[in-house]
């Protein structure tokens, strides 16, 4: 499972509309980026209160990528 699999894995089970959910994954300067799209109806959800959810989400993607060796890995959050 890749890291765009595995990012889009763990935010569609948060997610009521899971089919538009958008996970992309582009190289810049520093690293890999992972950017998570979400719809503003379900950014509450995979937020969570005080960003709790969201930056277990991204733990988890950075745990998964250092355990493929990858560095330097960031991961963005954003609605449409």
């Amino acid at each position: 499972m890749t890291l765009v699999e595995f990012a889009e894995f763990l935010v569609t089970r948060l997610a009521k509309e899971e089919d538009l959910i958008k996970v992309k994954d582009y190289e810049t300067e520093e690293g890999l980026m992972i950017e998570i799209l979400v719809p503003e109806s379900d950014m509450g959800r995979v937020i969570g209160k005080k960003g709790k959810i969201a930056n277990s989400i991204k733990t988890l993607i950075q745990a998964k990528a250092y355990n493929e060796g990858i560095k330097n890995v960031k991961v963005n959050i954003d609605s449409f």
